[in-house]
């Protein structure tokens, strides 16, 4: 299936411009709603705004799953300080070092304000020095709000309080070169990445073997995710996330990295294995990494109680949960993965059942591995 590139850039774009930060996602549920629909799917949304679309296949138990998470990393007003100044509580797990210098949107019961996250001391011609020395932590910024206001109660007549919602700008780049720059990729491109899926599928009228699922959560960054939204019938999940490009990471920018384990242990082997086959038949580029401080929908599930294979594929990303980077090749990569996962034979059949006998349970390999005849004369320092 080829994935439509232009398509799934222009839905990025589209994502990134709306504000989700955890809790205040109901803008992106109603877009990415409304794009289900436009492309033949039926949304059904939980109370608080998860998405489950259903694309039909031949059979409902044993169904598959997709999913992605709307949400992003975010803030809110933990204090509103004496000089009018807002004090910060991050929404996720990221540094405030990232947040240093942001431009912001704060949403308040009456309307949004705009501002910028500052240090304490935030001016070199007052500070000198004291600016480089200033410990890196958000109780060491501040959110400036452009109004007037200079005090606590101005701030407050404004209608601005504790627990309002603070979104900061994702100042996206798209280059010619495939390069993308911008705060929440993750998981916005994870997103365009499952539409641009759903839209090869329906252009080129795949049949597939079961239901497939595409989930999209609102509350991955706390640990939510997918916790709520998986129904008894799907048997196996996939989730598209982000994969850190940092060192002393096997990821990449470029192809599908396919996450072998997380924080919260191994993913599926068979599901897995079967990931990595279809990247083999179908000639993706990829390769595989191990994450210790990382964790994603699949994580959710399982320990929400849910039986079901999990895997997660991912683009690769530096600076994750900073100033992120991608590339176009890992986006259309891990697009045709998806596809490719939703249109491909089912091969473990008592998979369509929650609980059945061991008849036709997989197996994993034990056989001891061919290895090169031994020869002596090769190891080094024989002469």
């Amino acid at each position: 299936m080829k994935i439509d590139e232009a398509y799934l850039l222009a839905q990025l774009k589209a994502l990134l411009a709306i504000d989700s930060p955890t809790g205040y996602t109901d803008q992106v549920v109603h877009y990415c709603s409304a794009e289900l629909e436009r492309l033949g799917l039926t949304p059904e949304l939980t109370r608080r705004g998860a998405i489950r679309a259903v694309r039909q296949g031949s059979r409902r138990k044993g169904a598959r799953a997709i999913v992605a998470h709307l949400d992003t990393l975010g803030a809110q007003v933990k204090l509103v300080k004496e000089n009018g100044r807002l004090e910060l509580v991050p929404i996720g797990h990221w540094s405030a070092r990232f947040a240093e210098g942001g431009r912001v949107t704060l949403y308040s019961e009456i309307g949004s304000f705009r501002g910028t996250v500052l240090p304490l001391k935030a001016s070199g011609h007052t500070f000198n020095d004291e600016v480089d020395t200033l410990p890196v932590g958000w109780p060491h910024v501040e959110l400036r709000i452009d109004a007037i206001t200079q005090s606590k109660a101005e701030t407050r007549a404004l209608g601005i309080d504790v627990g309002d919602f603070v979104a900061f700008d994702p100042n996206p780049e798209f280059l010619d070169n495939g390069f993308i720059n911008s705060r929440h990729l993750d998981d916005k491109a994870g997103v365009a990445i499952a539409l641009a899926a759903i839209e090869a599928l329906e252009r080129e009228g795949v049949k597939m073997p079961v239901d497939v699922h595409f989930l999209f959560t609102i509350a991955e960054e706390v640990g939510v995710g997918a916790a709520a939204i998986v129904t008894p019938e799907i048997a196996s999940m996939v989730t598209i996330d982000n994969g850190s490009t940092a060192p002393g990471q096997n990821s990449a920018e470029f192809g599908v990295t396919i996450a072998m384990a997380d924080q919260a242990g191994p993913f599926d082997y068979h599901l897995t294995k079967k990931l990595v086959d279809l990247c083999r038949e179908e000639e993706i580029p990829f390769q595989k990494d191990v994450f210790r401080y990382y964790r994603s929908d699949s994580a959710s599930a399982i320990e929400a109680g849910h039986d079901v294979r999990t895997a997660l594929i991912a683009f690769g990303i530096d600076a994750s949960h900073g100033y992120e980077r991608i590339h176009a090749h890992a986006l259309t990569s891990v697009a045709t993965l998806a596809a490719s996962y939703a249109a491909s034979p089912l091969e473990i059949a008592r998979d369509v059942k929650e609980v059945s006998g061991p008849e036709g349970f997989p197996h994993q390999p034990t056989e001891e591995a061919d290895q090169p005849e031994f020869d002596p004369d090769k190891i080094a320092g024989v002469e």
